[in-house]
């Protein structure tokens, strides 16, 4: 049975605004434009009166030219002061816009959405958001060049920003650069990221670290820290060994497994153990394994999936995750959703051995779209001619440079990893924590990857201490599920006021 929180508080926005700035100079270079409202967010009860700020600020390079008209949307507790925390929020990709956070916990407003289930078309519902942090921190909501308003200006182009350093450079940059513009140097510093956002936070607080730019706390959503553990590469057995917990736990919500146990944290844990001890072993004697053992594996493989020891065993105990989405439920006509797999949807080709869509894009990206656009050019009263670019996918020339420096060995990638610049900013800041938020059923970055990550960190135990793991019986954006958006809150206002100077 689907669970509801039901407490709804009353959200009240104000219609006023200010243009600032919409003028074009001489240089041909166009003007940041800004236009201000007064909203408001009611949370436990109290209202949170806020001056919001949302349009662009002109980036500037290490040499004071301009680069980039970057995109935001700010949120300022009035008469706040500077130690307010403040926290600096995006989503991932790359080249997502930061709306999903935006609507669906950060802001003063959120979507509402018949979870886990689609919803019809327009009208969607925008309500006050008592999960959101701002009755503890402003928030500023950033969209990458490329996404949002974001452009690139002057001399610039998009392969300036379009990469891993390059966009870890752009978001250090804009932080930087935003601080001191809204007199917040001194202020307690967070950043949140989501997916990609995680992945480019590891590398944003060590960059920021080294510019002088200490962090309070850095919050991950849905973490990657190692590509490795994401792609089905040849030869390669970790991806297939980090997701078998998520698929079985997915397993688990559809009541496909052979015994449940008595909750589903205690049932993955049977699976860690199972994968680490007995799965991962297998998969790494190749094809020196027994046919006795291997079917042996297949047979609990089956008791932990749902998927028959037959399909095991012809798979050489190895299903992707893409043919699982199509093999769990493929009796009954349906494929489970990749970004949140409690979703189900109708698999159009039951003989397809991967999903042609992932049911919970499907189910809620026109709420969040449209409700998004509709709350930006309404309440925060920005220009209807500025085009907001949800994404960066349709935008010319838009391709991701994946080389990192510090992954380069023998002039060859040997991996695609932020992880190694979380560990430098651990072991040079020995105060600076991490929030690590997981959902159980996120089939796009599984927690056992992050898991198989953070166990790999060669840091004294000190340091490990500072980082934090938390769990939600959702999928990759959790707080769709109402139970998990309260608990995200919860978790995130502890997290802050635990990384407060004391």
């Amino acid at each position: 049975m689907q669970i509801r929180f039901l407490a709804l508080f009353l959200l009240i926005s104000f219609g006023t605004w200010a243009q600032e700035g919409a003028s074009e100079p001489a240089s041909g270079i166009p003007n940041a434009q800004v236009f201000e409202s007064k909203q408001s967010v009611t949370i436990d009860g109290k209202v949170v009166n806020l001056n919001a700020k949302a349009g662009t600020m002109e980036l500037r390079d290490e040499n004071n030219e301009p680069i980039a008209l970057f995109g935001f949307t700010a949120y300022f507790k009035e008469n706040g002061g500077k130690d307010r925390p403040i926290v600096f929020a995006y989503n991932g990709g790359p080249g997502s816009s930061s709306y999903w956070l935006h609507m669906g916990i950060m802001g003063p407003k959120r979507i509402v959405v018949d979870d886990p289930k689609y919803n019809q078309g327009a009208p969607y519902s925008l309500v006050n958001n008592e999960f959101s942090i701002l009755d503890v921190a402003d928030v500023v909501m950033m969209d990458p060049v490329g996404t949002g308003l974001s452009v690139p200006i002057g001399k610039a182009s998009g392969k300036d920003f379009w990469g891993v350093d390059q966009d870890i450079r752009s978001i250090s940059l804009f932080i930087m650069q935003f601080l001191k513009a809204h007199d917040r140097l001194n202020s307690p510093k967070y950043i949140l990221g989501e997916s990609y956002g995680t992945f480019r936070n590891a590398g944003v607080m060590n960059d920021l670290l080294g510019k002088g730019y200490a962090l309070n706390g850095v919050i991950m959503v849905s973490a990657v820290f190692d590509l490795r553990t994401l792609f089905f590469a040849p030869n390669e057995d970790l991806p297939y060994i980090v997701y078998l917990p998520t698929m079985a736990a997915t397993s688990w919500y559809h009541n496909k497994v052979a015994e449940k146990g008595t909750d589903l944290p205690s049932f993955v844990q049977k699976v860690r153990e199972f994968t680490e001890m007995e799965y991962a072993p297998a998969l790494f004697k190749g094809n020196r394994i027994s046919a006795s053992e291997k079917s042996a594996i297949a047979s609990k493989l089956q008791g932990l999936t749902g998927i028959s020891a037959e399909v095991w065993e012809r798979a050489n105990l190895k299903i992707t995750a893409d043919e699982y989405y199509q093999e769990l439920l493929r009796k009954e006509g349906q494929t489970v959703g990749r970004l949140d797999s409690r979703y189900k949807g109708i698999n159009i080709d039951p003989m397809a051995m991967s999903a042609f869509t992932d049911p919970q894009s499907d189910a809620i990206s026109p709420a969040y779209t449209m409700g998004f656009l509709d709350y930006f050019h309404g309440s925060l009263g920005v220009s209807k001619e500025l085009l907001y670019a949800t994404s960066a996918y349709s935008k010319e020339g838009f391709r991701w440079d994946w080389k990192h420096q510090g992954n380069n060995f023998w002039g060859a990638d040997a991996a695609v990893t932020t992880l190694p610049d979380m560990a430098e900013a651990l072991s040079k800041d020995p105060y600076v924590q991490v929030l690590v938020m997981n959902g159980y059923y996120d089939l796009a970055t599984v927690f056992h990857g992050v898991e198989h990550s953070i166990s790999r960190l060669e840091l004294p135990q000190s340091a490990l201490d500072r980082i934090v793991m938390t769990y939600y019986e959702a999928g990759h954006m959790m707080y769709t599920h109402l139970p998990s958006a309260k608990l995200f809150r919860e978790d995130l206002k502890k997290f802050i006021e635990n990384t407060l100077r004391k």
